[in-house]
């Protein structure tokens, strides 16, 4: 990254057929796992497709592997809740991993309402000769079986179940927007607009509620929970951030209930920028630790922030995202982008930032450089090994032959999800409804 920034390869793009797309296509989350080795997606029609990395190969030791579909399951379906007269959507808000204990793998994925843990693992033998079977599977007449057998293990193609083995449901009014789980491993938390609920990986029927910012008169509700997430190696400690651009931190050791905060990061409004829109652009849409735990990335409208845990009343760095859409509110708000909820995420060594933008843009921050980068996920320079170029926008005046125009961006074509291999310079971009693989350059 620091060497090259604008030399990314594309490694693969896993691109659904733009005949078939519909709106069950469009990808919701993306998240690798915590050896980089597996990638899964989830989408508006409650799949989870999984990506595994292949294995370098011999003869070209030089060329890592390239991800491939591994797997691909239903993790929820469309339900209705008869009580409240309410649809509740498939789509996958969030898919957290599990670290990997075992050959199977772990992941919770979650939709408005319900988070399900599932496992995912290999067969390739099967057993065979069962005494009161036959080998289609019928059940033998007693009379039949003259001798007992033992059943045996045979080879058979490898094959990858998916099953769900635990349900977490019924725990939240509001809809789920982010899971998180503890440095513990045992616990997890779901978080909607205005509770926070911690589990415990192994009990279904119960969480416990440790937030609770839900008003005695729902009049005088101001702000909403907007994200949240524990602290990469202190179990208790947990971050949430709000609409209203203010984020909180909460020692779980200090009360059961962390409606107190230990601490607020918020920032001052220049009340010479102040408008119509501050209050919505100002909203928080993502929060993530850093992989040290040090620092705490926030993500809103135009910016994203960098914080130290230890200092609470400004941000350490700000950058801005697309800072061009400022003349632009208005019709941002009356197409409803405005409040489009980009996530942010880090590098493996918390020296890049990248977050997404509008007409298929995601931007990167060098922290160290303070140089910053903007390229496009799209068809046209998704040939693989293409080398991505930089792109520019122009605001006013005299437009250069390689520059866009604000007004001619498209804002219906949004990166809103991305990851970061926990260890190597390959990124996953999901632009709509198809999946962008990128790598760093190999030499």
């Amino acid at each position: 990254m620091d060497e090259d920034i604008e030399s990314r390869k594309i490694n693969n793009s896993f691109l659904r057929d733009h005949n078939y797309a519909t709106e069950a296509d469009i990808i919701s989350t993306v998240e690798f796992n915590s050896t980089g080795e597996l990638l899964a997606t989830g989408d508006k029609g409650g799949r989870v497709v999984v990506f595994q990395r292949e294995q370098e190969s011999k003869n070209q030791p030089h060329r890592r592997g390239e991800y491939n579909v591994y797997s691909t399951f239903q993790s929820h379906e469309p339900e209705f809740d008869y009580l409240k007269s309410l649809e509740i959507e498939e789509k996958i808000n969030k898919i957290r991993w599990l670290p990997q204990q075992n050959a199977a793998y772990f992941l919770l994925s979650t939709n408005d309402k319900t988070v399900k843990l599932w496992k995912i693992s290999e067969r390739d033998k099967r057993p065979e000769g069962y005494n009161l079977k036959d080998e289609e599977g019928r059940i033998r007449d007693p009379s039949t079986i003259t001798a007992l057998r033992v059943p045996v293990m045979t080879p058979m193609d490898l094959m990858v179940d998916a099953t769900p083995r635990r349900i977490f449901s019924n725990a939240h009014t509001y809809h789920i927007n982010s899971i998180s789980v503890n440095s513990d491993y045992e616990t997890y938390m779901s978080t909607d607009d205005l509770r926070i609920n911690l589990w415990n990986l192994e009990i279904t029927n119960q969480s416990f509620n440790i937030v609770d910012i839900k008003p005695a008169n729902m009049e005088e509700l101001t702000e909403v929970i907007t994200s949240a997430e524990f602290h990469p190696n202190q179990c208790n400690t947990l971050v949430y951030s709000s609409s209203k651009g203010s984020i909180r931190l909460c020692d779980m050791r200090e009360s059961a209930l962390c409606d107190n905060h230990s601490k607020l990061f918020e920032e001052p409004e220049d009340p010479s920028n102040r408008s119509f829109f501050s209050e919505i652009i100002s909203s928080i849409s993502d929060v993530k630790f850093s992989h040290s735990g040090r620092y705490l990335m926030t993500r809103d409208y135009l910016t994203v922030k960098v914080w130290d845990v230890n200092m609470e009343n400004k941000p350490l760095e700000t950058y801005q995202v697309h800072d061009y859409l400022r003349s632009k509110l208005c019709s941002l708000y009356e197409n409803d982008c405005i409040f489009d909820k980009f996530e942010c995420v880090w590098n493996g060594t918390d020296s890049v930032l990248m977050t997404g933008s509008y007409n298929n843009f995601f931007r990167m921050f060098d922290r160290n450089t303070k140089r910053d980068v903007t390229l496009e996920a799209s068809r046209e320079n998704s040939k693989p090994r293409a080398i991505l170029k930089p792109r520019k926008v122009c605001v006013g005046g005299k437009r250069r032959k390689d520059e866009i125009s604000v007004d001619s961006l498209d804002f219906s074509k949004k990166i809103l999800h991305t990851a970061w291999h926990p260890s190597e310079n390959i990124i996953a971009v999901a632009a709509t409804n198809n999946l962008y693989i990128f790598q760093d350059k190999v030499n």
